[in-house]
């Protein structure tokens, strides 16, 4: 969005009708929602009506929406996403978020936004996408600052970031491991997640290095107290991931995030927030306390060991302490940390891992569900607070904007005027003839106690100006004047025209490959016909459409197994065979690109 001024979004996933308006009633600047089809997240998904209620509540704090048609498209369903893409432009979205390049074809009169599903991780290819008519180009996971800082350098296009959540250990619409194991595509909007499985190491020789370990599960994401530098590196939308998760995640973590940016917004004169309102609620926000595999920083700060979560790929929690006894049906932490019936556990030591619930807590004494494997000097993790998550699904939480009033009072009529923080004005006028008052400080008095009041309105009055308290307007009239004027405010905000930065494609950008590999993911014509306008020669079809991925590179990643567990190649191994990963009958080649720092997976399952 261009500007004199930097505007700085909040952008929040919303699963459904009901999780959008929470994100924004927490402090969203822009959602992210699934429509019916084409979206990377089957299990999210949406009809248009009910997007265009979620447009119709987000649109009154200026609140964008901006809807993922993030998959890959056959030539079968062009006509048919053509056709849903132009219904939800009717219905007032403000971007749509696409990876397959059939989008920029189609000549869509609305913002495009690529899909970090379009692997964006070098400034050539944003400048790309820039020059292509992009709006915004939504950055890998995998970056680290000084990456986001190289593309901001080269760049004036939109970036957005991932900022909190879950990451894919895989670089974005480059990963087939799904596609591998079944029919099962991420790239359709249907990943099994089998990175989320144990695999054992294993050599060429057949020598089991590591056994049944999480090895290509990585730890969620949590950059929070890096918003300052972000911002400075020419980031402007923050991103958090969870299109699946429930309300309670959703309010907790966008709440968290909202109070980290306005606190990063607060040092940065030259910068604002996107929409306006402010959110009332009653609990503070804790993002231990809400689904995280142990948030870091994944590669934020270069590549780096450390950032796998090799013993569950579940949430473990904030922790809590050690077991220092047990009895039959019990147990005592050596901390005083305070736990309640209801809460979930999670116990670690060496190995393994068991989960519970409390059953009963009382003067250190803790009495879960089951014993299992409980024993002294276990590490204990919370992964489940059951006061806190009733304290926020119990929550009331309010949006407002902040609106003032000026009364006028005269022999003949009374005028009442509002304008909200955006100068978005009303009057309301009623000609009628008063008496004089009998109390000017309590006429007064009543007045601004009557025309502050806004009820379950979206305004909160600031202020109240009145002239004329000389003159007795009844409290019941007031009223019905203020009802009227809030009613238009709202009907005058909602029908304003966001400010959008809709860009065309002239053609004249060179992509900077002349051959598309399979890992491109170009299946249709249209997809096709971009790249050819674009300079590409030579175009092979997507490994998607493949009937098998056998003898195929099926995941890039800038994770590296051998980095992880101490046998870098680049520093010294002696670990220098050929390594596989294997699940059940499949089986994997890592191959190692020390140059790049990066890992690929080739499968070598034998069908």
């Amino acid at each position: 969005m261009q500007s004199s001024r930097r505007y700085i979004e909040l952008l929040c996933p919303a699963r459904d009708y009901r999780a959008a308006i929470a994100a924004v009633d927490c402090g969203a600047d822009a959602l992210y929602i699934g429509a019916g089809d084409f979206g990377a997240r089957r299990a999210a998904t949406n009809s248009t009506d009910d997007i265009a209620r979620v447009v119709a509540y987000a649109h009154l704090f200026g609140v964008r929406v901006y809807v993922t048609l993030n998959t890959i498209l056959y030539e079968g369903e062009l006509a048919r996403a053509e056709k849903l893409a132009r219904e939800l432009i009717d219905v007032g979205v403000d971007a749509l978020i696409v990876q397959d390049m059939a989008y920029r074809e189609m000549n869509l009169p609305v913002e495009l936004h690529a899909s970090t599903q379009v692997c964006n991780m070098t400034a050539e290819g944003a400048k790309f996408l820039e020059d292509s008519g992009f709006t915004r180009v939504i950055l890998e996971r995998a970056l680290s600052l000084d990456e986001i800082r190289e593309i901001r350098r080269h760049t004036t296009v939109d970036l957005e970031c991932f900022v909190h959540g879950a990451i894919c250990v895989g670089h974005s619409g480059r990963c087939y491991l799904s596609r591998s194991q079944s029919s099962r595509s991420g790239n359709r909007g249907e990943c099994s997640q089998p990175c989320r499985l144990t695999y054992d190491l294993v050599t060429a020789a057949g020598e089991r290095i590591i056994k049944n370990k999480h090895l290509l599960s990585v730890k969620d994401m949590d950059l929070s107290a890096r918003i300052g530098e972000l911002i400075d590196a020419g980031v402007m939308s923050f991103k958090i991931e969870g299109r699946l998760k429930d309300d309670t995640y959703i309010k907790n973590i966008v709440s968290f995030y909202r109070d980290a940016i306005d606190a990063a917004l607060a040092s940065r004169p030259e910068c604002s927030r996107l929409s306006v309102g402010s959110s009332e609620r009653e609990f503070t926000p804790d993002p231990k306390k809400s689904f995280s595999r142990d948030g870091g920083e994944y590669m934020y700060s270069g590549k780096r060991s450390g950032v796998a979560s090799l013993l569950t790929p579940k949430s473990v929690g904030e922790f809590l302490g050690v077991v220092e006894s047990v009895s039959c049906n019990s147990f005592r932490l050596t901390s005083a940390a305070k736990i309640s019936a209801g809460d979930g556990l999670c116990f670690i030591a060496g190995e393994g891992i068991v989960g519970t619930n409390v059953n009963r807590a009382d003067g250190g004494i803790i009495v879960p569900n089951r014993m299992d494997a409980i024993k002294e000097g276990m590490k204990v993790y919370r992964n489940y607070d059951h006061i806190f998550s009733q304290t926020v699904e119990r929550s009331r939480i309010r949006r407002t904007i902040a609106t003032e009033c000026e009364l006028d009072i005269t022999q003949r009529a009374i005028v009442a005027r509002y304008v909200d923080c955006e100068g978005i004005a009303v009057e309301v006028r009623r000609d009628v003839e008063l008496d004089a008052s009998k109390s000017v400080d309590k006429m007064r008095s009543v007045a601004e106690e009557q025309m502050a009041k806004s009820g379950d309105t979206i305004f909160r009055v600031t202020c109240v100006k009145v002239r004329g308290a000389e003159w007795f307007a009844s409290a019941k009239l007031l009223a019905e004047m203020r009802r009227e004027a809030l009613s238009l405010m709202a009907s005058k905000r909602a029908d304003r025209v966001l400010p959008h930065d809709i860009r065309s494609d002239n053609g004249m950008a060179q992509y900077p490959e002349r051959r598309l590999s399979p890992q491109h993911n170009v299946v249709n014509s249209l997809s096709r016909k971009f790249y050819k306008r674009h300079g590409v020669e030579h175009i092979v079809e997507g490994l998607d459409s493949w009937s098998t991925t056998h003898g195929e590179r099926v995941m890039e990643s800038s994770y590296c197994i051998r980095r992880e567990i101490g046998e870098c190649l680049k520093r010294g191994t002696k670990l220098r065979d050929t390594l596989y990963l294997e699940h059940g009958r499949h089986r994997y080649r890592l191959d190692f690109d020390c140059e790049k720092c990066r890992m690929s997976l080739v499968d070598c399952t034998i069908k």
